[in-house]
């Protein structure tokens, strides 16, 4: 009776979390960023270099692009997605220009389109198919969703993490499987699976372990 409820909170989560975007970085180093950071793949130093990536990538848009664009950044261990709407083509090359040259950056993924910004109907649309497919990845059982990142926009799922072969695969399964999609665009960083497990050894081991019980003499 426990698993609807898991669920449909995984998927309240999943929908909140796009409209806490700008606040992130405000959040590094508090309670939500370090629980979350337990069970990612990226180290600490890595998530907290992402959040700030995304902050200075919006700042860095073209003054003449803003007022006629929606353009969102994500950042997932360096590798930078670009997606939205913008007027035309020069504004689409001038935004990944000005994303490339941010510190640390290693990829841009330009997937924005040309066009007028979307409507509040499909942004609100594009967040309940990100709800949809987070719920669905808690309910595979075959994955962790925090190693999944979710990004949709108008209908496109693109998907960014670090995962095994096996991981991937089924995260494009339930993805494309998921009603309203249109299309599923595959960023995963795709690694061996000694390699995720010791990745995951490895940020487990980096918790805090609990205090050792003291030993007991009988005298």
């Amino acid at each position: 009776m426990q698993k609807p409820k898991l669920t449909l909170a995984a998927a309240l989560l999943a929908t909140l979390l796009p409209m806490l975007q700008g606040c992130v970085p405000a959040l590094i180093g508090g309670t939500a960023v370090g629980v979350m950071s337990a069970y990612d793949r990226r180290s600490t130093g890595t998530q907290a270099d992402d959040e700030t990536t995304e902050w200075k990538a919006g700042q860095h848009v073209p003054d003449q692009y803003k007022d006629f664009s929606h353009i969102n950044f994500t950042s997932y261990n360096r590798h930078v997605l670009i997606t939205g709407e913008v007027p035309s083509a020069e504004a689409k090359a001038a935004v990944e220009m000005e994303t490339r040259k941010l510190e640390g950056v290693r990829e841009v993924y330009n997937e924005l389109g040309i066009g007028p910004v979307s409507s509040f109907g499909s942004r609100s649309n594009d967040s309940y198919i990100d709800s949809k497919v987070k719920a669905r990845l808690v309910d595979s059982n075959q994955l962790s969703a925090n190693h999944i990142k979710v990004v949709t926009e108008r209908a496109i799922v693109h998907l960014m993490g670090i995962v095994n072969a096996r991981e991937a695969k089924v995260a494009v399964d339930v993805a494309r499987t998921t009603a309203g999609v249109k299309k599923v665009v595959n960023l995963l960083e795709v690694v061996g699976e000694e390699d995720t497990r010791r990745i995951d050894n490895q940020t487990l081991g980096a918790r805090t372990p609990p205090p050792a019980t003291a030993p007991v003499e009988s005298r």
